[in-house]
């Protein structure tokens, strides 16, 4: 069990903004679905009813979805473009739309495509349901996951780990993560319910953040397994609710993230859908290159004070924190508790998460 939980983190990519080329070892690409809104079944939540043709991506080439494809994770991620924006959502909703490595290949071919796209002016990021992401799936086998760093295999001695296997692994998240900061299109994030531990090294990424009031936002691994590794808390927030936040990995509800700086508006759950389309929507009145120069000039600030430096350092020391005596211990206890009775004693002096709301709490193997 510890073997297999131990993977399933973030990284670092050190391309040049807006990079728009894939370098390196080929990578699969996502199957990003593109379909007929009319056929209800294959929505949820906000996307249900919505106009807007979807499609299919598979090795590249783009093609109608056929009604009777069941191709397994064929949908979880969807795409499609609306009146001068692009939507880009989760479709995991019975899971809380957990990030697996099809869902955020998913998100980057989405980008990508965005970018590509002479009709998008911006993007919106959400989640199918009641969540934008409770994080990781910890019930995802390592098998699953792309694997950019190949290398000749040693069967490990109990308790050893290969740091550079781990950094180059977990980086390929942070890479795909990085390629919204990189889409020289501006990317509206939507949070709501949860956005959970890796769910924020990803929406932190995005140009604008629109949270629900009844949402909460928090990087719960700081408490034992895990460090941010996208690593924005620190270039979003002050230096004080930097280290509130994250020494203690407390989840910060829609109020105080607004207060903060965390946020750039809250909104009532009903409206939030609507109220981010239509701010995206007004990006259509201003030049693309304008945009894109603006966005560059904003990013390279936080570059040149060291982002990709610290984004090194917090994929490292997530793979530290998943490989002490202490993490061994607590993944053990997911065998002899139980997963959520491991995560409520975690989060019990704190009354949040795992502790916060039983009925509303995330859950399906998640919390990463």
């Amino acid at each position: 069990m510890a073997k297999r939980i131990a993977f399933l983190h973030d990284g670092l990519d050190v391309r040049a903004l807006f990079s728009s080329g894939v370098t390196g070892n080929p990578i699969s690409i996502p199957q990003v679905v593109v379909f007929d809104a009319g056929d209800h079944s294959k929505l949820a939540g906000d996307e249900a009813g919505r106009s807007g043709p979807w499609l299919e991506s598979r090795n590249g080439s783009l093609r109608p979805l056929q009604p009777e494809s069941t191709m397994p994770g064929a949908d979880e991620t969807l795409y499609r473009e609306d009146d001068g924006i692009a939507i880009i959502a989760i479709n995991r909703p019975e899971k809380k739309n957990t990030l697996t490595n099809s869902v955020i290949q998913g998100i980057e071919d989405g980008i990508d495509r965005a970018s590509r796209a002479r009709d998008v002016s911006a993007v919106v990021l959400r989640g199918i349901g009641d969540t934008l992401t409770a994080g990781y799936d910890l019930t995802a086998n390592r098998g699953d996951w792309e694997t950019p760093y190949g290398a000749p295999e040693v069967e490990p001695r109990e308790g050893a780990w290969d740091p550079v296997r781990d950094l180059q692994f977990m980086g390929e998240n942070v890479r795909r993560f990085m390629r919204i900061w990189q889409c020289p299109k501006p990317v509206l994030g939507e949070i709501r319910g949860w956005a959970i531990g890796g769910a924020t090294d990803m929406i932190l990424c995005c140009d604008q953040l629109y949270m629900a009031r009844d949402a909460h936002i928090g990087y719960a691994p700081s408490r034992i397994y895990g460090t941010p590794t996208t690593m924005l808390w620190v270039y979003r927030l002050t230096l004080e609710h930097a280290k509130q936040f994250l020494l203690t990995g407390r989840a910060i509800d829609a109020e105080t993230a607004y207060r903060i700086g965390l946020v750039s508006h809250i909104v009532d759950p009903d409206d939030l859908s609507a109220l981010v389309e239509s701010e995206a929507r007004l990006f259509r009145n201003i030049p693309a290159n304008q945009l894109a120069l603006n966005k560059l000039l904003i990013n390279q600030a936080y570059e040149n004070m060291g982002l990709r430096t610290t984004q090194l350092l917090g994929t490292l020391f997530d793979g530290m924190t998943r490989h002490t005596e202490e993490a061994y211990r607590w993944v053990e206890e997911f065998g002899e508790k139980g997963f959520r009775e491991t995560i409520r004693e975690r989060d019990r002096p704190w009354g949040d998460y795992g502790e916060k709301g039983r009925e509303s709490e995330p859950r399906g193997g998640e919390d990463g």
